[in-house]
């Protein structure tokens, strides 16, 4: 008997293409859809031409993915973990703003809803693997890049547990986008032009500003040169803020390079400062809490991510306890609250944590919360 996998399908082109290796492989693939936020809360997608429809996005998606799964022949069924989402993402993500941080929620997506409560379901449904349209790799027991590098995932799988990456296949690992899109036209598949989701996954293409106001009260306060300071502009909430930012200041006739450097939550301030090397965007270490390793590997000497699209630094690691580590490194501009920190030994993504304190000299930096 063949053995049995069952891969999230999105309704886009990765996890369509996806299924289609594995079953090309032999496997017996189910597809399982998961809606995860309920669309018709806060409905409003604020006259996008893209998005005015009957049907809201994620409807759409899973209609793409019955149709992928009908062309195919594989099977699909669909669970709602809403209540899920909910409870473990979005109140971490509402929590992490109202700090004045900058949360990554699709991490914890990863962590709680699609290798936790989507594993279980594949267990119902007699699940021998499961797998993802996500580009990474596992090899000989280990979370590792994907061939496409420019693609590559392993960031937002940073927080999985070695028992969570058990049994997992990332069909992906080891094919380009362009050949993915490649293979998806010569299936006919409707997913095989479709745009790639962009954004935080329950805001998708609608207004960020907008929607988070129906849950957290928008609180102006100054915008401060922190070199002179100077008040240069009334900010619109620190929570629509994140470090390094530049556009979106809306500093009257204002037009100089100024750079969000960091924030006082007790004072309502956000803080800019001039040109986007100024001193202030830098550190040379910060503590990570939320500690996870997916493997036996803990180094002294690695490299780490600090956001997802950023290059890889070399770091120095001081385990100060069970749930912290100090990382030390070269100067780095943008170190931010609330990211993650992803650690990798070569090609292999070891674990990581969040960032809870950037410091620079050994002192941690007054203003970044």
């Amino acid at each position: 008997m063949n053995k049995k996998v069952v891969i999230g399908m999105s309704g886009g082109v990765d996890s369509s293409v996806a299924a289609i290796l594995l079953k090309e492989q032999g496997y017996d693939v189910i597809g399982l859809f998961m809606r995860n936020w309920d669309s018709s809360v806060n409905n409003d997608y604020l006259g996008n031409p893209d998005l005015n429809s009957d049907i809201c996005p994620q409807e759409k998606d899973y209609n793409d993915a019955i149709k992928v799964c009908e062309k195919i022949g594989i099977p699909l069924h669909r669970v709602d973990f809403v209540k899920e989402y909910w409870d473990y993402v979005f109140t971490y993500f509402l929590d992490e703003l109202k700090k004045g941080r900058t949360p990554n929620p699709d991490i914890m997506c990863n962590k709680y809803i699609k290798f936790d409560y989507f594993i279980k379901e594949a267990k119902k449904l007699g699940a021998d693997y499961i797998a993802t349209g996500h580009y990474a790799k596992m090899e000989n027991g280990y979370l590792c890049r994907s061939k496409d590098t420019n693609k590559d995932q392993t960031y937002f799988l940073s927080q999985l547990s070695k028992e969570q990456l058990q049994n997992v296949i990332f069909p992906l690992g080891d094919i380009t986008k362009d050949k993915v899109r490649e293979i998806a036209k010569k299936y006919d598949l409707v997913t095989a032009s479709k745009k790639d989701s962009t954004g935080i996954c329950f805001i998708g293409e609608r207004n960020f500003k907008e929607f988070l106001k129906n849950y957290l009260p928008n609180q102006k306060g100054k915008i401060v040169n922190i070199e002179t300071n100077e008040v240069l502009g009334e900010h619109i909430g620190l929570m629509y803020y994140t470090i390094g930012q530049r556009r979106g200041l809306d500093i009257g006739g204002n037009n100089e390079r100024l750079f969000v450097v960091g924030k006082d939550l007790n004072k309502n301030i956000l803080y800019v400062a001039l040109g986007e090397d100024n001193e202030y965007l830098y550190s040379n270490s910060c503590i990570i809490d939320n500690i996870n390793f997916n493997c036996e590997i803990r180094p002294k000497k690695c490299t780490a991510k600090f956001r997802y699209r950023a290059k890889d630094y070399p770091v120095e690691l001081e385990y100060l306890n069970n749930q912290e580590i100090l990382v030390k490194y070269d100067n780095i501009k943008s170190v931010t609250p609330g990211q993650a920190c992803v650690l990798y030994d070569g090609d292999k993504c070891i674990g990581g944590g969040i960032i809870k304190e950037v410091r620079k000299n050994n002192e941690k930096l007054w203003y970044l919360l």
